[in-house]
């Protein structure tokens, strides 16, 4: 069972790669190639089919990074395989990672085919933490971006988060609620994430709370003595309409007596047609302020349709769908050698992976993604450019579709942000590391305010609008010599 430190989130051990990682790195090393080289993490599509994603997991990743190192149980472990050779071994036994890291903000709308994370390092470094890399970056970001759907699916209601006792093991579910708070969720049922991360926990009572007493409403009146301030009755142990609605009524009316709400939860059967008609009855018990939750197997898909239909619905429990991706298990994250040296000195030299499939053809070089907003202040692309350029604002420019195609743009930002910052320095933080807590929030305030930036269009949970993600000219040349050279 892996153990969480106070700032990390995975097994601590530099054994948290891919063996071929590890194999290639003693190649590397035997070699005389452990040269400079900047690598690309990006990704290839947009889980859900949806029009937008959010990037997680950077902080953690961070702090791994930092800490990334190999113990003497590790090095005997490597030892008893009988593959590495023990000069090799004792180069391990003082690895730490002493890179550069340039990455988005935590929180941040992101797109395909743009760098999300940049790493500077020496050859064997950048190789040996790929996996860390897309483990990290990727399941969080897939968590973040679904939660997010759920969200806005909810017009940008109450989300709490029930994943935990669904979600793919200790650390999975631990990754889920604090990514699924970067995306929009407003409370997490997992304890130990409220304790690390600070995020608000929630839950009241299970359907074997009320089977262990005699009746239902017996059941209802010994959690309201309990917990007056937040009681919320489960109605559907018996019959929701027959008696859960009815006995909560009752024993909510003990807790109006002495100036205390109450709400009520469903969890099974039509829920569009039960959460109005529990409404009716309490507006007409006059509990008009008595709120209604919903749990069972939601997707944002159900929720929209439940929200469009005018379901009386106040909050939202959502587990498996939410923090295992659904119908997505997994986030198209890669990690690509982008530019290296031939020796220790000299200028690097931009690589560029070719492929039968065009998509997978990477941008080669050092780059950098500029975001340009339009005179209403709202996201009109990303673009993809080298390092050496900037892109100005109230200069018109024109930018090229990234397959390298007929299809391009011109247009006049009136605003431009450059999203690649530089986050570590020599294997160290450019910045103080704030608390858990307020890295969440910082990375949850984010993800709220890009979103209203992003035009509805892309938002939609069925059949967004692709948002542009292009490349500069010089750029789309530098592609064009590559390809050109690679067919001669």
């Amino acid at each position: 069972m892996m153990h969480f430190n106070q700032n990390r989130t995975t097994d601590s051990s530099a054994l948290f790669t891919d063996f071929y990682e590890l194999t290639m790195a003693q190649g590397y090393w035997k070699s005389g190639m452990n040269y400079p080289a900047v690598f690309d993490m990006f990704f290839r599509r947009q889980p859900f089919g949806g029009g937008f994603s959010v990037f997680a997991g950077i902080e953690t990743l961070l702090d791994e990074l930092t800490a990334f190192s190999f113990s003497e149980q590790d090095i005997a472990f490597l030892n008893s395989l009988g593959i590495f050779e023990p000069d090799f071994l004792d180069y391990l036994k003082n690895f730490r990672f002493t890179g550069d890291v340039y990455a988005m903000r935590e929180g941040s709308i992101i797109f395909p085919n743009e760098p999300l994370v940049r790493i500077h390092a020496d050859l064997i470094q950048a190789q040996i933490i790929e996996g860390l890399v897309l483990n990290t970056l990727n399941f969080q970001s897939l968590i973040a971006t679904k939660s997010a759907r759920v969200w806005l699916a909810s017009k940008k209601g109450s989300i709490m988060e029930f994943g935990l006792r669904r979600a793919q093991g200790f650390d999975g579910a631990m990754s889920a609620s604090r990514a699924a708070y970067i995306g929009g969720a407003s409370s997490t049922s997992n304890t130990l994430a409220g304790k690390r991360f600070g995020i608000p926990v929630t839950g009241t009572m299970a359907h074997s709370w009320i089977m262990s007493f005699p009746s239902e409403l017996e059941a209802f009146e010994a959690y309201a003595r309990l917990y007056p301030d937040n009681s919320i009755f489960l109605l559907d142990t018996y019959d929701t309409l027959k008696s859960g609605i009815h006995n909560a009524i009752r024993a909510g009316k003990k807790l109006a007596e002495k100036g205390y709400n109450f709400g009520v939860r469903l969890d099974s059967g039509d829920i569009q047609y039960l959460s109005t008609e529990v409404r009716k009855i309490l507006d007409k018990a006059g509990f008009p302020n008595a709120f209604i939750s919903v749990s069972n197997e939601l997707t944002e898909e159900i929720i929209e349709t439940l929200v469009a239909g005018g379901a009386p619905i106040t909050g939202w429990g959502v587990g498996t769908h939410m923090v295992t991706g659904g119908n997505d298990a997994s986030f198209t994250g890669v990690y690509k050698l982008a530019a290296r040296k031939n020796g220790l000195d000299g200028d690097f030299i931009p690589a560029m992976k070719f492929s039968d499939n065009p998509q997978k053809t990477t941008d080669p070089g050092i780059k950098n993604v500029w975001r340009l907003y339009g005179s209403d202040g709202m996201m009109k692309a990303d673009i993809v450019a080298l390092e050496d350029e900037i892109i100005e604002t109230g200069k018109e420019r024109r930018f090229y579709h990234p397959a390298i195609d007929y299809r391009s743009f011109s247009f006049t930002p009136d605003k431009v942000e450059a999203l690649l910052i530089k986050r570590i320095e020599n294997g160290k933080r450019t910045e103080q590391r704030a608390d858990e807590k307020d890295l969440l929030i910082e990375g949850r305030k984010n993800m709220q305010t890009q979103i209203t930036k992003l035009d509805a269009t892309h938002q939609r949970i069925l059949n967004p609008h692709i948002y542009k993600v292009s490349i500069t000219e010089k750029l789309k040349d530098l592609k064009l010599e590559f390809i050109e050279g690679c067919l001669k």
